[in-house]
């Protein structure tokens, strides 16, 4: 236990460094450009960061999930955003446990050392939205390829990725006895594709996303990038999904960090009125209650990573660690906002930017009401409400 909470600490460490080379001002000028932080993400690959999930076998670092989680928090904590680069963390769910042993030899050494990116994750789509198994891209078996046609929205980083995990049916819907079957997982390669048989139209949203929506046309996925059996995609991106949500918590455990941390810094060096407004209790106590707040989301952010890494269920777990910590960190971030008062909302000072940030991780990967239906159903028993 010692070992690991040192083996975690220098993981820690590691990543603040590298964090370093990016202050605040980086992320600011691509705020406001709209830009992708090619250079940070260049710099964690480098360090192998991104690599953590793959096994050494592959060039990875070989860790588990906990320690991934430790990566995203602290780049979060750091004033970061580990957004344009955390998918390639959480799609190993799916490649890791389901993909063929030729599929892992093809892709994931050229994923570990920078070769390739796998930063893109193609499941939403409009009409569907959050009820995956209504998707309706379809990937018919045409020989030795699959021909895929349909929309996909809210994509993010497909500009920035060589390849993407993609679900499609295979079997339309009506086909099939149960809405998750048919539903098959696919590695895309994307090169070559933009702007001919995929059409991509970038989704302007409140952060700095790079959130696209696309569009197939008769794009050709050899039958070898198929993911495990055909029909079982559902299940396979479960595991991905379920990665996601942990991951995502973890980064919004750096995010409510980032904001208590700087509320109390600033709490403790604004003088209004005579004295410090850190020595005001309508200004302490929220900041003490939302730092209770995170400390006890992370309790099960670092449950669900656990019952992850041993294989074990952990669907609940996962999805209460993505809307405990979700919460909290919207809470910090309304905290960070309230003690910064007018200087909150200026973008000198990095808290309206970081409030934008987290505020997405009420809706995605997973709303919040749904994680709620969710608990409600299979974990309570309570009838099913939609």
């Amino acid at each position: 236990m010692i070992e690991e909470e040192q083996s975690l600490k220098k993981l820690r460490q590691g990543v603040r460094e590298v964090c370093e080379r990016f202050p605040n001002e980086y992320w600011r000028e691509l705020d406001a450009k709209r830009e992708y932080p090619e250079e940070f993400v260049r710099a964690m690959t480098e360090a192998g960061y991104l690599a953590a999930l793959i096994p050494e076998e592959y060039g990875g670092m070989g860790l588990n999930l906990l320690a991934s989680c430790a990566i995203l928090e602290e780049a979060n904590r750091s004033g970061a955003n580990a957004n344009p680069a955390h998918a390639q963390m959480y799609v190993m769910g799916t490649l890791l446990r389901h993909g063929s042993r030729e599929q892992k030899r093809e892709y994931l050494p050229k994923i570990a050392s920078g070769e390739l990116r796998l930063q893109a994750f193609g499941v939403t789509e409009p009409q569907a939205g959050t009820d995956t198994t209504r998707i309706s891209t379809l990937a018919e078996r045409r020989g030795d390829k699959y021909v895929v046609n349909g929309r996909k929205i809210y994509i993010s980083r497909v500009q920035y990725s060589d390849l993407m995990i993609l679900l499609a049916r295979t079997t339309p819907l009506e086909e099939v006895e149960k809405r998750s079957h048919g539903l098959s997982a696919f590695i895309l390669d994307l090169r070559g594709l933009l702007g001919k048989n995929l059409r991509v139209k970038r989704r302007r949203v409140m952060m700095n996303n790079f959130t696209n929506e696309l569009e197939f046309k008769n794009v050709e996925v050899p039958a070898k990038n198929l993911i495990g059996e055909e029909g079982e995609g559902f299940r396979y991106i479960m595991d991905g999904m379920n990665a996601e949500r942990i991951l995502i918590a973890a980064e919004c455990i750096g995010d409510g960090r980032f904001f208590i941390e700087r509320a109390t810094e600033r709490a403790n060096e604004r003088e209004v009125f005579g004295r410090r407004i850190g020595q005001n209790q309508g200004i302490q106590f929220p900041i003490a209650q939302t730092y209770a707040r995170v400390e006890a989301a992370n309790l099960m952010v670092q449950k669900a990573a656990g019952l992850f890494d041993r294989g074990e269920k952990c669907g609940p777990e996962a999805n209460m660690a993505k809307l405990l910590a979700a919460d909290a960190s919207w809470e910090a971030a309304n905290v960070a906002m309230q003690t910064f008062g007018g200087y909150g909302v200026d973008a000198e000072y990095d808290i309206e930017r970081k409030f934008r940030e987290t505020r997405l991780y009420q809706l995605a990967p997973i709303p919040t009401n749904l994680i709620l239906s969710y608990i409600a159903e299979h974990v309570l028993g309570l009838p099913r409400s939609f």
